[in-house]
């Protein structure tokens, strides 16, 4: 029997909504399972923690959840709650760092041409995946304070060899799994740090010599993934980038509400949905759970349960291959909890 503790941090906004979606999948897999049973803990994080106790992460409530066999986030921050340099809390990306989760993994599947913006796109011709350097970047001085009257802030971009070698690794191996193909996204020609980046990645291309590899600058990759989606198999790049090329990419299969997402390190991994907490719509059962549940399946993969992972993916797609299946976000007008009933029955 294998019995694992999961522990559920629903966060802010739509977070408590879309985390009960897929708990109620994963019970439904685990009612159609012989041998697994899930055990959920819950623990208070995120802007509206702050707002309680005076700190979104308490460390006791990482501490207790890091011991658990995974942890499925909800969504986390709220407008209005900032720090006093301007910034809003987002604890998602301290617990990345505490937790040392370097992978940001970022699948972007079209699972119904209808739900593509884009021309002329089958529904398997935009199948790729992005890994996104997690811990460092331009991210890396998010916390710097400034003077009120200040004439103006820096931000550095920090890339270090051990931080690229590790994020790059992850990705051949991962193109390896797949297409054999990968795809270094930076901006070599004009920032020092992202040239260190290209060298520390050309050195590694040499040790895969069966893995076809490119290199392509941001803004170009941005102008591919409109134009030319289907030439993506596994992309790799910094912080930043990463988190803008991630939501470009979601438009592109239907939205925020189609990515799923994973922070996976050595010891411990975060599945959440890539979408924010849309406070504007908390409360009114309209959220779109399906990137959440689809975070879950790749938990479940993590988890050395693939094909439950897989399940939940298949069920997914036949739910969205029904053109009223659809939540407000995909231009229908199904409830949350309806479009989790309809996964489930799929299951």
């Amino acid at each position: 029997m294998s019995h694992l503790r999961i522990a559920l941090l629903p966060g802010d906004g739509i977070g408590p909504e879309v985390t009960h979606a897929a708990v109620k999948v994963l019970e439904a897999v685990e009612v159609y399972s012989d041998d697994l049973v899930f055990e959920f803990e819950t623990y208070s994080v995120g802007a509206g923690e702050f707002l309680q106790s005076g700190n979104p992460l308490p460390p006791e409530a990482l501490a207790k959840a890091s011991r658990c066999d995974a942890i499925l986030l909800g969504a986390m921050g709220l407008p209005q709650v900032r720090w006093p340099n301007g910034t809003e809390m987002a604890p998602q990306i301290d617990i990345r760092e505490q937790l040392d989760l370097y992978q940001g993994i970022r699948p972007v599947r079209l699972y119904q041409e209808s739900l593509t913006p884009l021309k002329g796109q089958s529904a398997d011709s935009i199948d790729f995946v992005l890994y996104r350097e997690n811990t460092e970047g331009l991210f890396a001085e998010r916390k710097a304070r400034h003077a009120l009257d200040a004439e103006f802030v820096e931000n550095a971009m920090r890339i270090t060899r051990f931080g690229a070698e590790r994020i790059v690794r992850a990705a051949f191996a991962e193109a390896s799994l797949r297409k054999g193909k990968l795809t270094l996204v930076d901006k070599a020609n004009v920032l020092p740090a992202m040239a260190f980046f290209r060298e520390v990645f050309d050195g590694i291309a040499e040790e895969h010599p069966n893995i076809e590899v490119e290199r392509v600058y941001v803004d170009a990759a941005a102008l591919y993934l409109v134009q030319q989606p289907e030439r993506f198999d596994v992309m790799v790049t910094e912080n930043m980038f990463g988190d803008i090329l991630s939501d470009l990419a979601a438009g592109i299969v239907g939205g925020m509400g189609l990515a799923p997402s994973a922070d996976i390190g050595e010891e411990y991994a975060v599945f959440q949905p890539a979408h924010g907490s849309a406070p504007d719509i908390a409360g009114q059962g309209i959220a779109n759970p399906l990137a959440t549940i689809l975070s879950a399946a790749m938990m479940l993969d993590w988890l050395d349960l693939r094909a439950s992972g897989d399940a939940i993916r298949d069920a997914v797609e036949r739910a969205l291959s029904d053109p009223d299946c659809r939540t407000r976000d995909l231009g229908g007008a199904m409830t949350c909890s309806e479009m989790t009933e309809q996964v489930i029955r799929n299951l």
